[in-house]
């Protein structure tokens, strides 16, 4: 059977990152489309429940996210792949710091992050008719010491919107940012170890 008949996915995220990554790796996949628009990646609730840990809550979103796009995979009827889904967060202090709401909030956000380590957490998922199993990747990134008009004029950018923690490791926030453990990929939105790992198991030939 040919490889791209044989293995192919979906994915459930509108994320350009994500798909690069995913080519970077030659998965076959197709976009699931969902009613949120194009910047959103499925109709399932992104609130924080009260006293939830940062680890618990991405797991849980990306949990969600895969069995999502499964339902809709069979209420469309589709050829039957298994789903990817994903969910990234930044964690200060033990608290999820998610997207920006606005630009004054992305502001905030960076001048939260100066000077300091957080943590970035990637959760994977990917869920068939049968079964969903996920992965959870973690990294640190350390921000140098930034001034307000530094991090203005990074805001005005327009990069850090729609993104969380407010920033893109791979865009102009590169030079921000002193030092990373961990995932690149994974601090990007798609850590590519623990997918390919994910996605063997769900049969995937690469």
């Amino acid at each position: 059977m040919p490889h791209d008949l044989q293995s192919r996915i979906y994915l459930a995220s509108r994320s350009p990152r994500r798909r690069e990554l995913l080519h970077q790796i030659h998965v076959n996949f197709e976009i699931l489309l969902f009613r949120g628009g194009m910047r959103e990646d499925v109709d399932v609730s992104e609130d924080v429940i009260a006293g939830e840990a940062p680890e618990d809550y991405v797991q849980r979103i990306a949990h969600a996210k895969a069995l999502a796009g499964v339902e809709r995979v069979g209420a469309r009827r589709l050829m039957p792949h298994p789903v990817l889904a994903a969910d990234t967060t930044i964690e200060l202090d033990g608290k999820v710091v998610g997207k920006p709401e606005n630009a004054d909030h992305a502001e905030q956000i960076l001048a939260q992050l100066s000077g300091r380590a957080h943590r970035v957490l990637t959760a994977i998922a990917v869920a068939d008719s049968d079964h969903v199993e996920h992965q959870l990747c973690v990294s640190q990134v350390r921000f140098r010491q930034l001034d307000a008009g530094e991090i203005r004029r990074y805001v005005a950018t327009g990069e850090p919107m729609d993104k969380a923690g407010a920033y893109a490791v791979q865009g102009r926030a590169g030079m921000l940012i002193s030092e990373i453990h961990g995932s690149y990929s994974g601090i990007m939105g798609l850590p590519l170890y623990e997918t390919s790992l994910l996605l063997a198991k769900f049969g995937y030939r690469f």
